[in-house]
C-alpha cells in the first residue's frame, strides 16, 4: 500500500473508534487491520513497558487490561497523521476516566508500521507517569504473559 493509503486507513480506524457517540464506536477495522504477528511496543522504563507479540496479546493482554481500568466511554482521538512509506505516525489524545473517577487523558505518539497492507508494528510513546498514576502498575500476571 502507498503512504497515502496507509494514512487513509489510519484516519478511518481512528474516526470509527473515536466517535463522540459511544454507541457507534467501532474498533473492528483496527482489529481487521492487525497482522496476526503484529507487535505493540510500549516504550520506556516503567511497569507497562514491554512488547505485546501477536494480535491476541495486543487485543486481550494490553487492550483487554486497559478496558478493565477505564469506564466504557473510552476513546483516543487523533490530532495529526503523518505518513512516509510504510510508516504512519499518529499524534492522539486520550479522553478517558477510570472507574474511580480519575481522568486519564494521556498524550500519545503512535508509530504504525505496515507490511502487506496490515499493521505489523505499533510503537507507543506517552506520559508514563500519568499512566501509572491513573491506571496503576501493569499487573505482574499480565507482565509474565507479554515479552520484554
Amino acid at each position: 500500500m502507498s503512504a497515502s493509503a496507509n494514512k487513509k486507513l489510519m484516519q478511518d480506524i481512528f474516526a470509527a473508534a473515536a466517535s463522540p457517540d459511544p454507541d457507534v464506536r467501532d474498533r473492528s477495522l483496527f482489529t481487521a487491520s492487525l497482522a496476526d504477528d503484529a507487535k505493540w511496543i510500549v516504550t520506556g522504563q516503567y511497569s507497562w513497558s514491554r512488547t505485546f507479540a501477536g494480535r491476541e496479546a495486543i487485543l486481550n493482554d494490553l487492550h483487554g487490561y486497559v478496558r478493565t481500568r477505564l469506564r466504557d466511554r473510552t476513546r483516543t482521538v487523533a490530532e495529526r497523521f503523518i505518513a512516509d512509506g510504510d510508516i504512519v505516525v499518529v499524534e492522539a489524545k486520550g479522553d478517558n476516566v477510570t472507574p474511580e473517577g480519575v481522568r486519564y487523558d494521556n498524550d500519545y505518539c503512535l508509530v504504525f508500521r505496515f507490511e502487506g497492507g496490515k499493521i505489523k508494528e505499533i510503537r507507543e510513546y506517552c506520559d508514563s507517569v500519568l499512566t501509572e498514576k491513573a491506571l496503576g502498575l501493569f499487573p505482574q500476571s499480565a507482565r509474565n504473559a507479554a515479552t520484554g
